[in-house]
């Protein structure tokens, strides 16, 4: 039996429901800086949990556009901006589960915890403040610190490293393909939760719910045991 368990944080799609701002404010980028009318949700699917850039990439390949270097920076910008302006004006609790697991697991001293995510710094610090998670107690890995995004496992071993803790000790909770692979490749177990993603595609993922309401300390005790 392990000593210590490690639990592991995705941020869009896990702990609050970013996905539907990212996708709301993307699909303006698209009109108003490229004039691109008709951009959908499904087309961001293939970009979900990489990063930005393959995000916008993404729905730029659906509708056979072409982005350069310098029109996806200056998109990715703007869509920061739109993103962070949206969390000024309107609120984004987490998701259900979500809190009360992270305080049960920040209370039980065989648990370390960490957030890592693909987005930026600054996107993701706006989301877990919105949110009201207990970030600053936790290994916070984002974006920034890492050259390679997901299904690269890259996040999550350095994740796991900042908490001096074994992969195979610990639990990543995911919420897309790209970030179960991810998981996977770093040799961890996976929850998935269908927040924006439905089961089928999870299937890659150990344990797959609806909802993190349904996952307790024990539940990530019995994965890694």
């Amino acid at each position: 039996m392990n000593n210590l368990y490690g639990l592991i944080f995705d941020v869009d799609g896990v702990i609050a429901d970013t996905e539907a701002v990212n996708r709301r404010v993307s699909i303006q980028v698209f009109k108003d800086m490229f004039g691109l009318d008709g951009v959908q949700a499904e087309d961001f699917t293939a970009g979900l949990g990489r990063g930005a850039e393959e995000y916008m990439k993404a729905a730029a390949r659906a509708h056979n556009f072409n982005l350069n270097d310098e029109q996806l920076k200056k998109a990715i910008e703007m869509r920061q901006d739109l993103f962070l302006e949206v969390l000024k004006n309107e609120p984004l609790p987490a998701y259900p589960g979500v809190l009360e697991l992270i305080e049960a697991a920040l209370a039980d001293d065989s648990f370390r915890l960490a957030i890592a995510t693909s987005g930026t710094l600054e996107k993701s610090q706006a989301t877990l403040e919105a949110a009201k998670i207990p970030y600053r107690k936790m290994v916070y890995i984002n974006g920034n610190d890492v050259t390679r995004k997901k299904p690269d496992p890259e996040l999550f071993l350095l994740a796991a490293e900042r908490m001096r803790i074994e992969p195979a000790e610990c639990v990543v909770i995911e919420d897309a393909p790209n970030g179960v692979e991810a998981a996977k490749a770093a040799g961890a177990k996976c929850i998935a939760v269908t927040n924006t993603t439905s089961a089928d595609k999870l299937q890659q993922a150990d344990l797959i719910c609806d909802s993190l309401e349904h996952i307790d300390l024990d539940t990530i005790r019995n994965l890694i045991n």
